[in-house]
Order: structure tokens, then sequence, then C-alpha cells
């Protein structure tokens, strides 16, 4: 795939507020907004798919992408999500593997890709980005452990809170009434992350909503209870 913009400069200086380029100077973030590629992209609009992995990393503009899997029978396997401000392929571009993933806009989004060539050119070659990146495979190690954590469990249940959990990890915000998961989820896309059937997942929800474990919100985000922190705490 060639890759061409088809974004204005709207979206110029973003990167600043990225942790990876904190290091650079204003005229080093200059020189790499002219070499990224940005793109709309529409809901459920593929953004990368797995044999482009090794050519690109990505930076989430704006709106939110959702990085899968696909098991032999087409079933959706969610492995992470990534919002605005949030960038993902380096690893591919270091040891010049394919993610064994497509990346997918989970709405509509803005994406900047960065080639891999000009990944090592601008920015292997900093010292201060040679660190952020070591910082980021071991974020992406942590994801790693709680998609473990998720499918550790046996039982349907305990595999959605902790979807549930993680979701509010990544996309959380807290007020008196407790944690409330700031991303719209589907039961698809809950059961898909869950390695459950939807049906399950529909169920395993309604139960727990009636329970008062959840409430769904107006805007159809999830609100994770104080009880649902105490069933938790019981599972660990």
């Amino acid at each position: 795939m060639v890759w061409k913009s088809t974004i204005s400069n709207k979206y110029d200086n973003i990167i600043k507020n990225i942790p990876l380029f904190s290091e650079l100077s204003d005229d080093e973030i200059e020189r790499i907004e002219g070499i990224i590629i940005k793109k709309k992209f529409a809901r459920d609009q593929i953004v990368l798919l797995e044999e482009e992995t090794g050519n690109y990393m990505y930076i989430v503009y704006a709106g939110k992408v959702r990085v899968v899997k696909h098991s032999q029978e087409g079933r959706e396997q969610i492995i992470t999500m990534h919002r605005k401000n949030d960038f993902f392929g380096e690893m591919s571009l270091l040891d010049s593997k394919t993610s064994p993933a497509t990346v997918i806009a989970h709405e509509d989004a803005v994406i900047g890709l960065i080639s891999k060539n000009d990944f090592e050119l601008h920015l292997l070659n900093h010292d201060g980005m040679r660190k952020k990146i070591i910082d980021l495979l071991c974020a992406h190690l942590r994801d790693s452990w709680a998609m473990i954590k998720v499918l550790s469990f046996n039982n349907a249940e305990h595999r959605i809170m902790a979807v549930l959990e993680r979701m509010h990890e990544l996309y959380g915000v807290v007020d008196a009434r407790g944690g409330i998961i700031n991303v719209k989820l589907t039961h698809q896309q809950i059961a898909n992350y869950a390695s459950v059937t939807r049906e399950t997942a529909t169920r395993v929800l309604h139960r727990l909503e009636k329970d008062a474990v959840i409430q769904v919100l107006e805007r159809k985000n999830i609100l994770l209870t104080r009880l649902f922190y105490e069933k938790m705490k019981e599972t660990a």
C-alpha cells in the first residue's frame, strides 16, 4: 500500500503533547511532522492489515482504533485499543516482523503513519527517543500481561469483569459513583476481548447490571460500582 496524506495541517503540532516525542526540540518536531502521513478513517474501516504492520508505526490524532486478530472462523479477537495521542507499531519496525494483528478504526479517526525508513532515520538516531521506545516496549509487555490475566479465568463472568477492569485502566475516569469506562463497547466487542460468545457476554452483562455491579449510563458508557471492585478482589 502506498500512503498519501489526505489531511491538511489542522493536526500539526499535536505530537508535541505525545510523551514519545517530548525529548525533541521544536525544529525536530517540525521535521517529524513533515514525514507523518495523516489520513481519515471511518468507523470500522481497516487502517492496517497484518501484512502491512511491518512497514509503519501509527499515531492516533483523533478517535480510537482497535487492534484485532481473527480466528480461523473469522471471529474478531480484540488485543488492545488505542485513543488520541496513543501510538503503536514501533516493535514491528524494530525487528522487521509484522504484528499478528489488524488495526481497525473503532470510531471515526485521524491516523498519522511513519514509514519504517523515516522511523530509522529520524527516531532511532535520537538518544532520548531510544529511551522512550524502551519505556513503550515495557508498557506493551504490561498490556500482554493484562490479556493473559483475562484469558486465565475459566469463568465467563470473571473474564468479562477483567475486561471491564482493563478498559477502565486504559480509558477510565473516576467519580463519586465509581469508575466510568469512557469508551463505547458493544456486547460483541466485549465478547471478542474476553473470548466468549456474544450471547454469553450479553447474559453476563445483564446479570451484572441487575445485581448493581455495573450500570449502563445514558451515553452507553459503563459505570463500575463499588460492588464491582469488591467482587474483583474476591477473584484475585
